[in-house]
């Protein structure tokens, strides 16, 4: 897991540029590939700073981390994820690390069953959190690599080989690849600009970080040949869209079931890109849950307004999503 999210980390700071360059779903702000490689990178810390058992910490559940429990370490991966998520792709990979954690919880070693479970598992997580989730986008690559392994795991017959494992996540990727190419179809914003969708891509970036630090194989350097605006000599074309208004207001905030429920429908109301998520498995002894909170609102003070009229947020980010845009292309240092 350590080697996944380390790969995972470099493999989006080497693709972000690009990843930025085609972001125009669900804004056209140009940030998907930064945002992903800053989540990436918050999970993969996490991981480094629990190298050493004596400085495993505690969860919020109030148990020590376990560092040879698989879905243990990947919990506490996908809590720092959540803790950090920038925008829209981020934290629906959150979601998906930490939906992924729960059927490896107690066990020591990845088997194919445990990864079609998995990823089974963090993709339906990922489409329920958001309320207003559409083909075309990386939650169509996690679907598609997710039915992909447990197709492969049945036909394996309880298999736990090192074999089968390897089956499942060349299906899985492959699966994914197939995914990507036809976002460009499922959302007439790509269909327009001719490209793949962003997060997508990066979706299947990770996916292969993880068939490559299980398998101890390399990357698939030609994995990304011919999808669509990803040519390096292909133009940044969200810098030629209209300028989106409003802001991204993200927070994380405890609340009760039917808060919960509540807040999701008046910011359903209030905007769009409504994403609400639980973070951790446990409640406390209010019996609230902790939860990271991400919408798109023209104005963020009514927002935050009834966020606060529920509960008390922590965390509170507000971020334009006009954004300033370099037609150059670079990302800031802390992107890379």
């Amino acid at each position: 897991m350590k080697r996944w999210l380390g790969k995972a980390e470099t493999a989006l700071g080497n693709h972000s540029d690009r990843l930025n360059a085609i972001n125009i779903f669900p804004v056209a702000d140009g940030d998907t590939g930064t945002n992903l490689y800053l989540t990436v990178r918050a999970a993969a810390r996490a991981l480094q700073d629990a190298a050493a058992p004596s400085d495993a910490g505690q969860e919020h559940t109030g148990q020590p981390a376990q560092l040879n429990d698989v879905g243990a370490v990947l919990a506490r991966a996908g809590q720092a994820a959540m803790e950090q998520a920038k925008g829209n792709s981020g934290t629906l990979f959150s979601v998906f690390l930490c939906a992924a954690s729960e059927p490896l919880a107690g066990h020591t070693r990845l088997t194919s069953s445990l990864l079609a479970a998995a990823l089974n598992r963090a993709q339906i997580r990922a489409w329920s959190a958001l309320s207003d989730p559409v083909p075309g986008t990386m939650l169509s690559v996690m679907e598609a690599a997710g039915r992909a392994a447990a197709a492969v795991d049945a036909g394996q017959n309880g298999n736990h080989s090192n074999h089968a494992l390897g089956l499942v996540l060349d299906a899985a990727v492959e699966a994914a690849l197939e995914a990507v190419v036809r976002t460009e179809g499922q959302l007439d914003a790509l269909q327009a600009a001719h490209v793949v969708d962003a997060g997508g891509v990066g979706m299947l970036l990770i996916l292969d970080c993880l068939r490559s630090a299980v398998l101890g194989e390399e990357l698939n350097n030609e994995l990304l040949d011919g999808l669509h605006g990803y040519d390096v000599q292909d133009p940044h074309i969200h810098t030629g869209m209209p300028a989106d208004d409003g802001v991204e207001v993200m927070c994380t905030i405890s609340l009760s079931p039917l808060d919960a429920a509540t807040l999701r429908q008046r910011l359903d109301e209030l905007g769009d890109s409504v994403i609400m998520s639980q973070v951790g498995p446990s409640a406390d002894a209010e019996g609230r849950y902790r939860w990271r909170v991400h919408v798109h609102v023209p104005d963020p003070v009514p927002a935050l307004d009834m966020i606060r009229s529920l509960g008390a947020p922590a965390d509170v980010s507000v971020s334009d999503l006009a954004l300033p845009r370099d037609p150059s292309g670079e990302v800031s240092a802390e992107g890379r």
